[in-house]
């Protein structure tokens, strides 16, 4: 008969070791800003003038062959985009995610998007998400009003089964670029 208060007692510990006080989620929800705000979204109207920008091609797994050549195994893929300047931010204009064939499979930013001095982002395509196929790639697209250094834009696949577990990276091509900084026209021109 002595069990019982025992037994309420064991309650009573889970219960209240379950429950989130409001200042613990007040915390985890301000770490969630605060991990937010080396970006804000940003309207580019027509006095906008870009500097520099490029278009950046990145090749994506969203799974591969293995054994016969039949079996599949299925990649989890995060994008990266890095601004690697010190001072100045950098804005993705697009983000955009295509299958195999070419076809858009899904646009990730509806506004662009400033990314402060040495502030990341990455998109995270989930394992189960098959829908890229082999050959699927990101196209990123990014602008700065002043001259800055390069991003780093890349990607990581990894992925486990079995007891196995693999993982790469694939960089990002530049396969169009846009200067128009007056300083570097002028010194072309004579």
């Amino acid at each position: 008969m002595k069990l019982y208060p025992l037994f309420y007692l064991v309650i009573v510990a889970i219960v209240l070791t379950a429950c989130t006080s409001p200042e613990i989620s007040q915390q985890i929800k301000a770490d969630i800003n605060v991990a937010n705000e080396s970006q804000k979204v940003v309207t580019l109207d027509g006095n906008f003038r870009a500097a520099i920008g490029q278009t950046i091609y990145v090749p994506i797994y969203s799974h591969i062959y293995h054994g016969d050549g039949k079996r599949v195994f299925n990649l989890a893929a995060t994008l990266s985009i890095r601004n690697t300047d010190l001072t100045n931010p950098i804005i993705m204009t697009s983000v955009r995610y295509y299958d195999s064939n070419g076809k858009l499979v899904k646009q990730y930013l509806k506004q662009p998007i400033q990314l402060a001095a040495l502030a990341s982002t990455d998109v995270v395509v989930d394992r189960t998400d098959t829908s890229g196929g082999v050959g699927a790639n990101f196209i990123v697209e990014w602008v700065a009003q002043t001259k800055v250094s390069e991003p780093i834009v890349e990607a990581v696949m990894i992925g486990t089964d079995f007891q196995q577990g693999i993982s790469w990276s694939s960089p990002g091509k530049v396969i169009k670029s846009q200067n128009n900084d007056k300083r570097s026209s002028s010194v072309r021109g004579s």
